[in-house]
């Protein structure tokens, strides 16, 4: 497993580039849990709070596709590091005038919002022409995927820190200076300056108009609905078990099912179509998430039923990257996975706000039942339009890709090096 894993990592500017995109991503990662303890120390309410991160989640929403189509146009560098620049310095804006009066900060944080810059599709638009191999891109889109788990983990821990050694504005100070740092260490390599998108219909939908694309779209919104359910029931578990730190336990148990499946799923070298292999994925991610409404009074076993729930959740997002850059539109790969990043996020968003009246009306059973139904849900979407997702569309000049050893220049397609 390490073998294909140390492989990749030498490939040339493989290591900057997702080292930095993880860096440039830590204000996304970290900015509702930031924007809420600032909030809270400059004496707003816990609503007032909430509804600024809420705030800026909707506005990453509005943002990440409209960028991401911006660097298919225009190129990563004209996109990334001036999108990046102005949304550090929206938040550092937040850091000097506080939450009072409340529409300046709303204001500055719909700015830091929509100006993040859209790293993560840049990244999985990059790693074709960087790797030049189908299975280290399969691969690379795995240890993405796993990176994400690291860092959704590892962000929060690096605001708390901050927070105690300086103060929450600090924190927010120092976060977005580190992001826009990792903006500019993608930006300036090689394989960023020279990529460049292939000309691309002009067309108001972008890559929404691919069938296979709102296909995926509607499925992975039921996945982060499920995804936002559970965190939000791990809590309740939690007080209903008498103490707090149980939902920790849960939550890394999910994070660490995540890691270990993704890693195994990077390591293996797939074959055949991966739109079926993703039904399958999907089947069992969906599963997984089912046996959560047993909730068990013993915090182990309950435990152990989260690890098992996240066991899929990183095979399914990197098998849903390779299946987007099959039928994303010819000219849009960076839109189309900033879309997915979108709906992912909006599902994460809503499955947070339906869970909360279920768990105050039902219980905690009803709300890990969320979870189950969701997961269900991504799978009917998906095996009710098997015909859509069965044959890719014909691009133009897509990227060709050698399947194994005998690696290959790629042609120009969806995305490629300009040199």
């Amino acid at each position: 497993m390490a073998t294909g894993y140390m492989e990749l990592l030498r490939m040339p500017h493989a290591s900057r580039l997702i080292t930095a995109t993880l860096v440039g991503r830590l204000p996304y990662a970290t900015a509702p849990l930031a924007i809420v303890i600032f909030a809270r120390s400059e004496g707003a309410s816990y609503t007032l709070a909430g509804a600024l991160a809420a705030l800026y989640g909707l506005a990453t929403a509005v943002g990440q596709p409209w960028l991401g189509r911006l660097a298919d146009v225009h190129g990563q560098p004209r996109v990334m590091l001036p999108s990046a620049v102005v949304s550090a310095v929206a938040m550092i804006l937040l850091a000097a005038i506080a939450v009072d009066p409340v529409l300046p900060a709303a204001l500055a944080i719909v700015v830091a919002g929509v100006a993040t810059p859209p790293l993560e599709g840049g990244l999985r638009a990059l790693w074709p022409s960087v790797l030049k191999r189908e299975d280290r891109v399969h691969r690379a889109y795995a240890l993405d995927a796993v990176a994400q788990e690291v860092m959704f983990a590892v962000g929060p821990l690096v605001v708390m820190v901050l927070v105690a050694a300086w103060s929450p504005a600090g924190a927010l100070l120092v976060v977005n200076v580190l992001g826009v740092l990792g903006a500019l260490a993608v930006v300036t390599s090689a394989p960023s300056r020279d990529w460049r998108s292939r000309p691309r219909e002009a067309h108001w939908l972008g890559a929404l108009r691919s069938p296979g694309m709102l296909v995926l779209l509607g499925a992975f919104l039921f996945v982060g609905i499920s995804l936002g359910s559970i965190s939000v029931a791990a809590v309740a578990y939690a007080e209903n078990a008498g103490n707090e730190l149980i939902s920790t336990y849960l939550l890394s148990s999910l994070g660490a099912g995540a890691l270990v499946g993704g890693l195994w799923y990077g390591a293996r070298t797939w074959t055949g179509e991966p739109e079926r292999r993703l039904v399958v994925l999907v089947a069992a991610l969906a599963a997984g998430y089912l046996p959560l409404v047993l909730a068990p009074s013993s915090v182990l076993a309950m435990t152990l039923l989260a690890g098992l729930a996240g066991l899929f959740l990183a095979p399914v997002l990197a098998c849903a990257f390779v299946v987007i850059d099959r039928h994303a539109p010819t000219g849009t790969v960076t839109e189309a996975f900033s879309w997915l990043v979108t709906v992912f996020g909006v599902g994460v968003a809503g499955g947070t706000a339906v869970v909360g009246p279920i768990l105050e009306e039902v219980g905690v059973v009803a709300g890990f039942a969320v979870a189950g139904v969701g997961g269900v849900a991504a799978l009917l979407v998906l095996l009710s339009t098997r015909a859509v997702l069965a044959v890719p569309p014909v691009r133009a000049g897509q990227v060709a890709l050698a399947p194994t050893e005998a690696a290959v220049e790629p042609v120009p397609g969806s995305g490629t090096a300009g040199k």
